[in-house]
């Protein structure tokens, strides 16, 4: 069933993604917590990020991550959890420059993939 959740999801996305195999850090904090942890999965869209206790669905976090050129912070809301791999964060509010940090990411990710 999952298989079907994701495919769908896929067909849905306004953005690509970039799976990340070796990861790139970002701290957050949102819902009396306050980590670091792993992207596996990046787009201009959001993340998922790696973490064996996953924020609940809703909840608001604030994320900050480095990126060549700076640092990239965004409010972000949590839209899906794997339970003990991750979650999956929509961005939610993002300054101009921090959006075209991200951009010149994904544009040179895009065309090495």
């Amino acid at each position: 069933m999952q298989g079907a959740t994701e495919e769908s999801g896929r067909k849905t996305r306004r953005y690509p993604r970039i799976s990340l195999p070796k990861g790139m850090s970002v701290s957050w904090h949102g819902a009396d917590l306050q980590l670091f942890s792993r992207v596996e999965t990046l787009g201009m869209g959001g993340l998922f990020i790696s973490a064996p206790n996953p924020p609940t669905v809703g909840t608001k976090l604030r994320l900050a991550f480095e990126v060549p050129g700076g640092n990239v912070r965004a409010d972000a809301i949590v839209r899906s959890i794997a339970p003990a791999e991750g979650f999956g964060v929509e961005f939610t509010r993002m300054a101009i420059g921090d959006k075209i940090l991200l951009k010149k990411l994904m544009t040179r990710l895009l065309r090495v993939v």
